[in-house]
């Protein structure tokens, strides 16, 4: 077991780690739960995980359809007139069963219900577990991107059980990848080198390598929100690291199974650091050597990799809709090596819009 405090003063909660903690949920759940749990889940994880909760919680399921597609307005609307009906009161914590869709849903719903009420993060994608079910960033996404309507809402409690993953499609194992690499990239060159000799063993499934990736991402995100909660400051923003590109990969294809979120940071961590290469920021070596670890792992480092053909005029065009624009202009992550990346709020969008025309 590995609890980590995520140190927010009165918002602060913990982030519980456990092999069989979903079989064991009421024992965790207990100090926030007062009779029959609301758990909203998706059609997917309700086959798979649901069960092994019901076995352990006396629950009122929720089930909402699989995919990106629910995390939007009619999704919303559809999940805040379900927890209506259900008599959800403010004191209430409502848990969200799933992976970043269902997090970031329930996590905004919650944050609007009633005014707000509170909710519980049971992450069940590597993605969920190493990122979004910590730091409270909750949302929707519209027609004019990703992830523009929501709120900094934290969960009251994270408890994450690794064997859930047994069950994952390696598909989703490989997408979540990407945010544990992202870490090391970040400013970590160490944890990218444990990357490096471990990816193999945690996509095939060794418990071991999976418990270690899981606590040292949730550990160095939980010492980045304490320090930045709303990011106010640079620091929360190197965890956007690979999104900026990403997101707008993301928009051209659709927000659909065409590029999962975590293949699409992949691919923007390696245009990140082939960009920061390109402007003489880092040496070439170093984006070719990220490049190859993360299609070692089976991800995505090229537009035409991430089936996307756009020119760069048109993702760049994407990218104007970000929520971090200010003033006309975009800020990037950019890297100055591996553990060493930056905000470079000086970038020039036609520079990027090149770069992705010769990146194709």
């Amino acid at each position: 077991m590995i609890s980590i405090p995520v140190a927010l003063g009165a918002r602060s909660y913990d982030v519980l780690i456990e092999d069989g903690a979903l079989d064991s949920a009421a024992d965790h759940l207990d100090p926030w739960l007062h009779g029959p749990a609301v758990v909203v889940t998706d059609e997917h994880v309700a086959a798979r995980q649901l069960p092994r909760l019901a076995a352990s919680l006396d629950i009122r399921p929720v089930i909402l359809p699989a995919g990106e597609g629910t995390k939007s307005w009619s999704g919303l609307e559809n999940l805040l007139d379900q927890l209506l009906t259900l008599g959800l009161e403010r004191g209430d914590h409502v848990i969200a069963l799933g992976g970043g869709v269902i997090g970031d849903l329930v996590g905004f719903a919650a944050s609007i219900l009633k005014r707000g009420c509170n909710f519980i993060q049971i992450p069940t994608s590597l993605l969920a577990q190493v990122d979004s079910s910590v730091g409270g960033k909750t949302a929707i996404n519209t027609v004019a991107g990703k992830n523009l309507v929501g709120s900094f809402h934290q969960p009251s409690f994270v408890l994450i059980d690794p064997t859930v993953l047994d069950t994952l499609p390696p598909r989703e194992l490989r997408a979540g990848y990407a945010e544990v690499v992202k870490y090391g990239l970040i400013d970590d060159f160490a944890f990218f080198e444990w990357c490096e000799a471990n990816a193999a063993a945690l996509l095939a499934g060794d418990s071991a390598a999976r418990a270690e990736a899981i606590g040292r991402s949730i550990a160095a995100k939980a010492a980045i929100v304490a320090a930045d909660e709303r990011e106010t400051l640079d620091r929360r923003a190197l965890l956007n690291l690979g999104h900026t590109f990403g997101h707008a990969l993301e928009a051209e294809t659709g927000f659909s199974d065409r590029l999962l979120h975590g293949e699409a940071v992949a691919a923007g961590i390696a245009l990140a650091f082939a960009f920061s290469a390109e402007r003489g920021l880092c040496a070439g070596q170093e984006a070719t050597r990220v490049a190859a670890h993360l299609a070692a792992a089976g991800l995505p480092t090229t537009l035409a990799a991430a089936g996307v053909s756009a020119s760069g005029a048109a993702l760049v065009a994407h990218m104007a809709h970000d929520k971090k624009m200010s003033g006309g202009r975009l800020p990037f992550l950019l890297a100055r090596g591996i553990g060493r990346t930056y905000v470079d709020k000086t970038v020039d969008l036609a520079d990027v819009a090149a770069f992705l025309d010769r990146a194709v």
